[in-house]
């Protein structure tokens, strides 16, 4: 799955880097471990963590735990975001945020979401993690789970 991800997604990010398209670069990515190869990052490669989503991690992380974002095939549009709490971290893990409240996702799915903004959203009827203003995107669904990619 994920090289069919990776066959999907380079065609996409070089056209969208060779257009000369702006990706927001606020925050870098660090290595996963210190003892973890070095991963080959460019500063197009960034997600973006709002002030409302470290707060949540904050509050909820607190037993080492960080949150992982993975991309995968499905959903009503053809990509999903999946959020799930974890504390194992990969080879090819990114972070992002701060020591207390990170935000991990590997660099597969990075190439599906980089520029976007990772953000905790609460009203009466549900509160969770989302993805907003990913500029990889095309369209989504209603619910905000689920994209296409430009092409």
């Amino acid at each position: 799955m994920a090289f069919m991800l990776r066959q999907v997604a380079k065609p996409v990010l070089l056209r969208t880097l060779l257009n000369g398209s702006p990706i927001s670069m606020r925050l870098a990515a660090k290595d996963a471990t210190a003892s973890a190869p070095a991963t080959n990052t460019t500063p197009q490669q960034q997600l973006l963590v709002s002030e409302n989503c470290l707060k949540r991690l904050r509050e909820i992380c607190t037993d080492g735990s960080f949150l992982r974002i993975t991309v995968e095939g499905g959903g009503c549009s053809g990509f999903q975001y999946k959020f799930d709490l974890d504390t194992k971290l990969n080879e090819d893990d990114l972070q992002f945020g701060e020591d207390k409240a990170k935000v991990v996702i590997d660099t597969v799915s990075l190439d599906y979401c980089t520029g976007a903004t990772v953000d905790y959203h609460s009203e009466l009827i549900r509160a969770g993690f989302r993805m907003i203003a990913n500029p990889l995107a095309e369209q989504g669904c209603s619910c905000g789970s689920s994209f296409s990619i430009k092409l």
